[in-house]
């Protein structure tokens, strides 16, 4: 097997389509005036529920915390729902390149004025040594432990796999990671 590279940009019009149904969440959009703008087309980063609250209360401090990203199995709960790290089920074992607990990618950077691009300094690479690395989803959290946000790695859905030698690659999308607009 070849290394592996996934792309797994935010589109958020999927995402706030998504949440719209869900009352509270239009509410919080109206109420705000905030508006989300699309990322890119070859899958999404999903916000968790208590992120967006997150987001606007200064839980989440995007430039100066430290992110990192961990990857799930497929029998992980993460969702939606999931508010911390701590409490997300069925990590990746820490074992054949994989370190529990992930990738440390630090501090995320915001560029922009009226439109405003989250992005990300790098993308997360595993190599796989001694077995594989099997995973169904990623997730990033603050060092804190607060999940900001989570996404299949294969639309499909199903696990992806780095073979022994080669490596897993989340690659960003080059238009970062979410791109908030006012209306």
């Amino acid at each position: 097997m070849s290394n592996l590279v996934i792309n797994r940009p935010l589109d958020l019009m999927q995402e706030v389509d998504r949440l719209r149904v869900e009352q509270k969440v239009v509410d919080f959009f109206e109420r705000t005036g905030i508006h989300l703008i699309a990322g890119g087309a070859a899958g999404e980063w999903t916000f968790t529920d208590a992120a967006l609250t997150s987001l606007l209360d200064g839980t989440f401090d995007l430039d100066t915390d430290t992110f990192l990203v961990a990857l799930f199995l497929s029998t992980s709960d993460l969702g939606t729902g999931s508010t911390t790290y701590a409490a997300v089920t069925n990590e990746h074992a820490n074992n054949n390149g994989y370190t529990t607990g992930g990738v440390n990618i630090g501090a995320l950077t915001l560029s922009g004025t009226s439109t405003v691009t989250i992005d990300d300094p790098a993308d997360v690479v595993w190599t796989a040594s001694g077995g594989s690395i099997i995973a169904r989803f990623a997730a990033i959290y603050e060092s804190a432990g607060n999940v900001l946000c989570f996404c299949l790695l294969d639309d499909a859905p199903a696990d992806v796999t780095a073979t022994d030698g080669n490596t897993l690659t989340i690659q960003f999308n080059v238009s970062g990671i979410a791109t908030l607009t006012q209306v």
